[in-house]
C-alpha cells in the first residue's frame, strides 16, 4: 500500500528534488539577540479554513519544533478555524490582531487578503498562495513592500497544465469539465489561463460552480448533460475536504479526473500539484526569521518551482483506461 502523502512525515518517493527559489538558509542570530530573546514566549495567530489544512498545520508545528519553538514552553499558537467559510476569515484574522499576536500565519488568496486588510504592522507569513502579485497581496516577489511574505506557486499555469495532462492521457479528449469554488477569488485568473490553453488544444472547457458540498451531485449531473469526458478539480480547501466524495462521484460517472495530491489519493486519476505539507513546513523558516527581528520587506516571496505529477493506476484500471507509457515515464509517483 502506498503511504498517504498528507501525513507530514510521509517519506519522499519522488525522483526529482524539491526546489524552491531559496533564501539561502536561516539568518544567523547574534549571541546578543539570542540572549535578548531568552525566556520570551511568542504568540502566533494561525487562521485555518477547514480540516483539509490539518496536515499542513502539523507540518508547520514540526518545522517550528525543529527550530526550537515548543508549544507550552516558548510558543503559544492561537488557532482560529473558519469551518469551511471564506467569509469568516476577515473577522477571525481581526480577532487575532486584537490579541496583539507577534505574527500571523495564513494561506491562500482569501486568507492573505484578510490578513492584508486586518493589519499593516504585524508580520504575516502566507504559507502558500497561488499568485501573490496577481492577487494584489504584494507589489513584487523580490520586494514584497509591506508586512507580508511567504511562498507562492503560479496557480494559473498549474491549472492550465492539468488540461494538457488529461489530453496526454486521452488524446481524443474534446470536452473537459472544471469544478471550482465560486467563493475562492484565486480562480478567476486561473480560468483565463485555462481557457487560453483549451483554445490552443482545441478542447471545450465546461466550468461548473460549487458553493457547498450539496452542489457536487448537481454539478456532475450538469457535466453529464454537457457530455463532459473528463474533470478538473480546482485547488481549494473546501473541495479538498470533500475530495473522496468528488472522486467517487466522478468514478460513478466514469469521468477521469485530475486535481491536487490529496485528490489522487482519494481516488482521482491524476494529480499535478504542490506538496503542501512540505511547503507548510518551510513556512516555519519564515516564522523563525521574523520572530528574530527580520523585516518582512527584506524576505522575498519564495517561488515554489517543483510541481509533482502523480498517476493512480488503480483508478485507471477501474475506468478501463490505459495510461500511455510516455506519460507514466514522466510521473514523479505511480499509485498501483
Amino acid at each position: 500500500m502506498t503511504p498517504d502523502p498528507r501525513l507530514p512525515h510521509h517519506p519522499s518517493v519522488d525522483r526529482r528534488r524539491f526546489l524552491l527559489t531559496s533564501l539561502a538558509g536561516a539568518v544567523a542570530t547574534p549571541p546578543a539577540a539570542m540572549a535578548q530573546q531568552a525566556g520570551k514566549i511568542y504568540r502566533i495567530g494561525l487562521v485555518g479554513l477547514d480540516s483539509s489544512e490539518v496536515p499542513g498545520h502539523m507540518a508547520l508545528r514540526q518545522g517550528l519544533r525543529d527550530l526550537g519553538y515548543y508549544e507550552g514552553k516558548n510558543l503559544i499558537i492561537e488557532y482560529r478555524p473558519a469551518e469551511g467559510r471564506y467569509d469568516r476569515l476577515p473577522a477571525l484574522t481581526a480577532e487575532l490582531v486584537r490579541l496583539k499576536v507577534d505574527l500571523l500565519v495564513t494561506n491562500g488568496t482569501p486568507g492573505a487578503r484578510a490578513a492584508k486588510q486586518a493589519t499593516m504592522t504585524i508580520p504575516v507569513v502566507v504559507a502558500i498562495i497561488g499568485d501573490a502579485v496577481a492577487a494584489g497581496i504584494v507589489a513584487s516577489l523580490a520586494r514584497p513592500g509591506g508586512n507580508i511574505t511567504g511562498s507562492q506557486f503560479h496557480f494559473p499555469d498549474l491549472m492550465a497544465k492539468r488540461i494538457e495532462l488529461l489530453r496526454d492521457a486521452m488524446p481524443a479528449l474534446t470536452r473537459i469539465g472544471v469544478m471550482f469554488n465560486v467563493a475562492n477569488q484565486a480562480f478567476s485568473p486561473a480560468l483565463k489561463a485555462m481557457e487560453a490553453r483549451a483554445q490552443f488544444l482545441k478542447v471545450e472547457l465546461q466550468p461548473v460552480e460549487i458553493r457547498s458540498a450539496q452542489d457536487f451531485g448537481g454539478a456532475l449531473s450538469t457535466l453529464a448533460q454537457r457530455r463532459s469526458e473528463a474533470l478538473i478539480v480546482a485547488d481549494d480547501s473546501m473541495l479538498r475536504t470533500y475530495g473522496r466524495t468528488i472522486a467517487e462521484l466522478a468514478a460513478t460517472r466514469r469521468l477521469p479526473s485530475i486535481g491536487d495530491r490529496e485528490y489522487v489519493y482519494d481516488g482521482g486519476l491524476l494529480a499535478y500539484a504542490v506538496n503542501r505539507p512540505e511547503v507548510w513546513r518551510r513556512a516555519a523558516v519564515f516564522v523563525d526569521k521574523l520572530l528574530k527581528g527580520a523585516n518582512p520587506d527584506d524576505l522575498p516571496f519564495e517561488q515554489i518551482d517543483r510541481i509533482e505529477f502523480v498517476v493512480n493506476l488503480k483508478t485507471a484500471k477501474a475506468l478501463g483506461l490505459t495510461i500511455p507509457p510516455s506519460l507514466l515515464a514522466r510521473a514523479d509517483q505511480v499509485i498501483e
